[in-house]
């Protein structure tokens, strides 16, 4: 095993958990300049995607994904494993951009994602651990419990019945996760737990072998229109496409497009057969609660539970460090939630720990589009709710490049503009702020059994429900 190979399998559980033909070697970097039809910066999901759809659409193009790592290194390889049908913006605000019938169609294009990603997945032969069980948020106060309810009368307003999402009593909840102080939940199944790191590795090779090219280690310096440099020359394109994330913001010119806020993860040990007859996740469904400092987790195809949170700091000037990745206070914190979830986690341990950076907008509304005199493309911003979203962006975003009009290229969220975020030190003052507000809420409501205020108006400036 080389030495990448090995600060590779730190990056994550899922890097670690990789067989070795799936993680593979580094690919070569850039030799030179050239020209491609389309060059797409970034190796996650929503340039491999991109480049996905692109080649399936046209064969002929010459697509080329440049990377400064390797496929699949950042959110990509990092994140809880959702694919689901979760959307950041709320259907009032994708509504007042827009209409109430565009807001409806973005979300049922959503659902129809959860199930493409699967799709994709099974005729390219990828191994992701694709198990669609749905997601279930627990109410465990009765503060969560009354937004629960606001939830679902919400949803119905919005015609979206049971079948969609249901609120589930106490014993129906349980039935699903045996976790503590359960008075009832939400359920959606519009929600599969996979692998992060295989679907990835899986896309990469998926896209070479429909004629892609993919140069890892090699790092952007600029996007320009009709040329992107890079360290190792310039890919000329008559169409580029920005799938960068919460690295968005390290490129020139876009430091206050996307604010690259932290989330965190720990895993256990595979666990016992006894321990899941207790806690159930039959079908893998992925969980959270109905907290305001978002929690997440999910049973993995080897019986562990990986849970993740947000908490950690935000850092000055929308810095990225690896260093960044690991908050022995904040995997505390996820430690002591998740046994205070379910207590037979106590004799167990956790053998892994991790964390990146996710990209908000300013108003957490995802976007992608394409300026037609540029000729620069974009998707991104998901605050977290990435897995399936990339792949509607991909899709999109190869209808936009190949100027295609089809239902993904009407959505509401194409070409949305998004402002930008304050100049520092406004944004790191109020960010770290509202981050500490948000758990002092969860704490103040356990306390009082009153809703909190604050809250209410922090949330939605970090990406908090």
């Amino acid at each position: 095993m080389s030495s990448n190979n090995d600060r590779y399998r730190r990056v994550s559980l899922w890097w670690d958990t990789l067989p070795d033909e799936i993680r593979g070697e580094p690919r070569a970097a850039l030799p030179e300049s050239i020209t491609a039809d389309v060059a797409i910066v970034g190796g996650g999901y929503t340039g491999l995607w991109t480049a996905y759809y692109l080649l399936k659409a046209d064969p002929s193009l010459h697509v080329v994904v440049l990377e400064s790592e390797v496929a699949g290194f950042g959110a990509s390889g990092r994140n809880g494993g959702w694919a689901s049908a979760l959307f950041p913006t709320s259907l009032d605000q994708v509504a007042a951009a827009s209409s109430r019938e565009s807001a409806v169609a973005l979300q049922r294009a959503m659902f129809d994602t959860v199930d493409e990603v699967g799709r994709v997945a099974d005729a390219e032969g990828i191994d992701c651990h694709y198990a669609k069980g749905g997601t279930i948020r627990l109410a465990r106060t009765p503060v969560q419990l009354a937004r629960a309810r606001q939830e679902i009368e919400s949803d119905r307003s919005w015609g979206f019945g049971e079948e969609h999402f249901a609120l589930l009593t106490a014993d129906e909840a349980a039935e699903r996760l045996g976790a503590t102080d359960v008075l009832g939940a939400t359920y959606s199944p519009h929600c599969a737990a996979i692998h992060p790191a295989r679907l990835a590795r899986g896309l990469a090779v998926a896209v070479e072998r429909l004629g892609g090219t993919i140069y890892e280690g090699t790092r952007v310096t600029a996007i320009e229109p009709g040329v992107v440099r890079t360290t190792f020359g310039d890919v000329t394109a008559r169409r580029t496409v920005r799938a960068t994330e919460a690295w968005t913001s390290q490129l020139p010119g876009f430091k206050r497009d996307i604010a690259p806020v932290y989330s965190l993860m720990l895993a256990t040990e595979p666990l016992p057969a006894s321990f899941w007859d207790e806690v159930g996740l039959q079908r893998r469904e992925t969980f959270s609660d109905h907290r305001h400092l978002i929690i997440y987790g999910q049973r993995t195809a080897d019986d562990r539970i990986a849970f993740g949170g947000r908490g950690a700091p935000y850092h000055f000037g929308s810095t990225i460090k690896p260093e960044y990745d690991r908050h022995p206070a904040v995997f505390d914190d996820l430690w002591r939630v998740l046994r205070h979830m379910f207590p037979g986690l106590r004799d167990h341990a956790v053998t892994h720990t991790w964390g990146g950076p996710l990209g908000i907008p300013r108003d957490w509304f995802p976007s992608v589009g394409l300026d037609a005199e540029t000729g620069i493309a974009w998707g991104g911003g998901y605050v977290g709710d990435g897995v399936a979203s990339s792949n509607l962006a991909g899709h999109t975003l190869a209808d936009l490049v190949r100027g295609a009009i089809t239902d993904r290229t009407v959505l509401p969220w194409v070409n949305h503009r998004s402002p930008r975020w304050e100049p520092e030190p406004v944004r790191w003052l109020a960010t770290n702020i509202g981050l500490r507000s948000l758990s002092s809420a969860d704490s103040s409501e356990n306390r009082t059994g009153k809703e909190s205020r604050l809250a209410k108006v922090v949330a939605p400036f970090l990406g908090g429900h």
